[in-house]
């Protein structure tokens, strides 16, 4: 089935402002929260399909591929739809400011907006991986070796020493945080704060584990693959989840950015998805015509030169670029066509150049600008070439 338009889901103009998405989010979610249809499947599925949209539209990044690439411009990043309401709240149960779910429903908590103890995650790393033109063009598997905090395997990540087991906070009862009530004028107010003695994780280590002292994660090296899709460039990035730091005392992993750096070729230059070659043939190639061999990034190709090609032509070769990212087909080859002058030439090539420069129309004619035309047209459309 075809998938909606996200900006028709969510009922926006396509240049709508986060805050309009998010209150078009917030409107869509309400309308159709599972507690207010209970048993309306189409309902549920509205639910989620709006959820998906704005888990697209609310992140600057995603919402740029979407816009430029459509649907296919969320294949190779972190986005997965929707199969379940339950990943719905624990996604986006905090965009309604703190409990506008709990108010209306029934009082339920779910997901990132509930309160209580809260377990810390690990930071990310950042890793920089070096490609070839060659490894962009046909995608790449790279083994990386990096070094991060991993869960501890003698305490199993929860900090405490063998034998023992972490316990109840006693400044916070296990709730993680410390409640405050004040009164005023206006009344009864409360505020709430992460407990310092746990550190808002509502357990403390009594008897700190001998390997990692307590913080239930060691020092250690990990092997990682990445996958490097085709068509990638130079400032792109690869999130693989869940394989940067570890947290604290058993709290979640944070992501592993790879951020990808391409490496200059001694033979072509990058041009978007196409590759430029420039290539250097004898006069005689030029005026007569040729079938040359060229490099290409998959290998050598047979070109076709036409006689009388000037210096400067731009041939192309369809389909022999860089793959489109997340996409079909490829960019192009083009073939910068250069006629090479000798630089030292025997008394025999000097006799025979003499000898040709007689015939007629071997020279240029007055007025005769083709030369000057081609290299005009090729300036005009460097970016873009026909």
């Amino acid at each position: 089935m075809t998938k909606r338009d996200y900006y028709e889901i969510l009922g926006v103009e396509r240049n709508a402002s986060a805050d309009e998405i998010k209150k078009a989010y917030r409107k869509c979610a309400l309308k159709d929260h599972p507690d207010r249809n209970a048993g309306d499947k189409a309902a549920e599925e509205r639910f989620k399909e709006a959820a998906e949209a704005y888990e697209v539209l609310s992140e600057p990044e995603k919402r740029r591929r979407y816009d430029q690439f459509g649907h296919a411009g969320m294949k190779g990043t972190d986005f997965h739809p929707f199969n379940d309401v339950n990943d719905v709240f624990s996604s986006f149960g905090d965009i309604f400011g703190g409990g506008i779910f709990d108010e209306m429903f029934g009082g339920r908590t779910r997901g990132r907006g509930r309160s209580g103890p809260a377990t810390r995650p690990g930071s990310d790393l950042r890793i920089r991986i070096k490609l070839t033109l060659e490894e962009i063009a046909t995608g790449v598997e790279k083994k990386i070796r990096i070094q991060k905090w991993k869960r501890c395997d003698t305490c199993g990540g929860n900090g405490a020493k063998s034998g023992s087991s972490t316990v109840t906070c006693s400044s916070c009862n296990g709730t993680g945080e410390i409640r405050q009530v004040s009164r005023s004028v206006f009344g009864q107010f409360i505020s709430a704060a992460p407990c310092q003695n746990c550190e808002g994780e509502g357990r403390v280590v009594k008897q700190p584990c001998l390997s990692c002292h307590g913080d239930g994660r060691t020092k250690g090296d990990a092997t990682i693959n990445v996958n490097v899709p085709a068509g990638v460039s130079g400032g792109n990035y690869i999130p693989i989840r869940g394989e940067g730091n570890a947290g604290k005392r058993g709290g979640p992993a944070g992501d592993l950015i790879v951020l990808i750096e391409e490496e200059p070729h001694e033979l072509f230059d990058r041009d978007g998805d196409d590759v430029v070659l420039d290539l250097l043939i004898s006069y005689p190639e030029a005026a007569l015509g040729a079938d040359v061999e060229v490099p290409t990034l998959t290998g050598r190709a047979k070109l076709k030169i036409e006689s009388g090609t000037q210096s400067g032509r731009i041939l192309r070769m369809r389909e022999k670029g860089i793959p489109h990212l997340n996409s079909y087909g490829n960019g192009d080859q083009l073939i910068r066509v250069n006629v090479w002058v000798p630089t030292s030439l025997t008394g025999q090539g000097k006799t025979a150049l003499k000898e040709l420069s007689r015939i007629p129309g071997i020279r240029p004619s007055d007025g005769d600008h083709s030369a000057n035309a081609e290299r005009s047209f090729t300036a005009r459309n460097k970016k873009h070439p026909a």
